[in-house]
């Protein structure tokens, strides 16, 4: 931290005044798009119908999104970059670690519902890396006098693209297993034969905040995905449960003399075990339209021939990214018209509780992003960040500083868990977001100024 503290005390900089109207007119602007999306979906005014909000977030998430990663990040990536960016993924990774121990001190010190204890964690521990800060970014490098200098957007969404991966990885496999249901609750109101989560929701019900980041999401339920099925395998089951949920590890081995049965009875149990949650995870749902679109980047960027071949003026196919980035340009205020959109809904019934809702978004917005000043200035000091690079700093900042993820609300829906607690706690981030993302926006440009 020495390296700031001596930063800040440097007399040739920029007024603080200068700081705060830099950190604050983009955010006015994406502000502005939110309203604008709100008046047009509000109840009372229905201008545009819900059914077009949806269809907008699914252009966004198959196509805006798609054409934005691959043009600025297939443009800017070379081997070279892929090894000095190294920490942008791994910064993903200490967030959610940080995020994931100030869930257990939420849960421990507002006490929600049970059943919600491992929702409360989820909430706290992932946030958004993905669109909102690339409409953030896009917004800070439309102004005049942003302090990132040249090629500000391309390095920017660059720089969030290149870590989209890691999240999307662990919300398809560790956030979606987290997200089951609790074995007791679902055993309580199993006796009751009613399940809340595995009520058949339609289409014009579902929240929109539950689905923007993940368009159809009723197409991709699984046989066991509004089910404890962890729970099941891993925890000694009473007999109540062994009625109610058969057997799963014999699920598909009928015959003794099938190979999968044979190596069922080669494997020990744990390992067994392991498989089948393995089996059951929906691997395939990583490669969504936004994470092709980064392999490819990645793979077209880091190979020079295919570089030249797709990227730059005199390029072959360069009409081919050309019409990408025309594309590309909608992204952001489709986003921010979607967000308008889902807010103006407005927050649903909860059973989280006004303190832990409290405690989830002073952790996420408030407490979590002076831990990430933190530990971006230690790695900066260990010399583990591109020098001189303020964009570089103020992306790996902002995956502390965003909402939770609203991806969060879709496997919440998929899981048939906490779903009206998901949408409710996301309505009221978003709109706390606004204050707490303008007061560290200007403490990250105040501190990047001195770079």
């Amino acid at each position: 931290m020495s390296s700031y503290t001596t930063a800040l005390n440097e007399n040739n900089m920029r007024s603080s005044s200068e700081n705060f109207v830099t950190a604050i007119v983009p955010l006015m602007k994406l502000l502005c798009l939110t309203i604008i999306g709100l008046i047009l979906a509000h109840p009372k005014t229905q201008i545009i119908p819900r059914a077009t909000f949806k269809l907008l977030s699914k252009l966004v998430f198959t196509l805006f999104l798609p054409c934005l990663i691959f043009t600025e990040l297939g443009e800017s990536i070379t081997l070279e970059n892929f090894a000095l960016w190294w920490f942008i993924p791994v910064n993903v990774l200490i967030s959610t670690i940080i995020g994931f121990f100030l869930g257990l001190l939420v849960v421990a010190i507002c006490h929600p519902p049970p059943q919600l204890n491992g929702f409360t964690i989820i909430m706290t521990a992932f946030g958004n890396t993905g669109n909102l800060p690339l409409a953030i970014v896009g917004s800070v490098c439309h102004t005049k006098d942003n302090p990132f200098g040249a090629h500000c957007h391309s390095r920017g969404v660059a720089y969030v693209s290149f870590s989209q991966w890691v999240a999307v990885i662990m919300v398809y496999t560790l956030v979606y297993h987290m997200m089951e249901p609790p074995l007791q609750y679902y055993e309580i109101v199993e006796e009751g034969f009613e399940i809340e989560g595995q009520q058949p929701t339609t289409d014009v019900s579902r929240p929109l905040l539950v689905e923007a980041e993940w368009p159809g999401i009723e197409d991709k339920e699984t046989e066991h995905a509004k089910t404890p099925f962890i729970a099941r395998i891993f925890n000694s089951i009473s007999s109540l449960s062994q009625t109610n949920f058969p057997d799963v590890e014999l699920s598909g081995d009928s015959s003794a003399n099938s190979p999968r049965s044979i190596r069922c009875l080669d494997e020990p149990r744990v390992l067994r075990r392991i498989r089948i949650v393995a089996e059951q995870t929906p691997l395939c749902q990583i490669l969504q339209p936004p994470t092709i679109a980064s392999l490819l980047a990645i793979i077209i960027g880091t190979v020079p021939q295919l570089k030249a071949f797709v990227f730059g003026y005199d390029a072959p196919l360069s009409f081919i990214t050309e019409s990408l980035e025309i594309l590309a340009g909608a992204m952001v205020p489709s986003v921010m018209l979607v967000l308008g959109g889902m807010l103006a809904e407005g927050p649903n019934e909860s059973m989280l509780g006004l303190p832990t809702t409290i405690g989830i978004s002073v952790a996420r917005l408030f407490v979590l992003p002076l831990l990430g000043i933190g530990v971006v200035a230690l790695a900066d000091k260990l010399n583990f960040l591109v020098q001189g690079d303020a964009m570089y700093r103020f992306v790996l900042l902002l995956q502390y500083t965003t909402p939770s993820a609203i991806l969060l609300g879709a496997i919440a829906s998929l899981r048939g868990y906490a779903v009206k607690e998901a949408s409710a706690l996301l309505f009221w981030q978003h709109g706390f977001a606004l204050c707490s993302l303008s007061l560290y926006t200007v403490i990250y440009f105040k501190l990047l100024s001195y770079i």
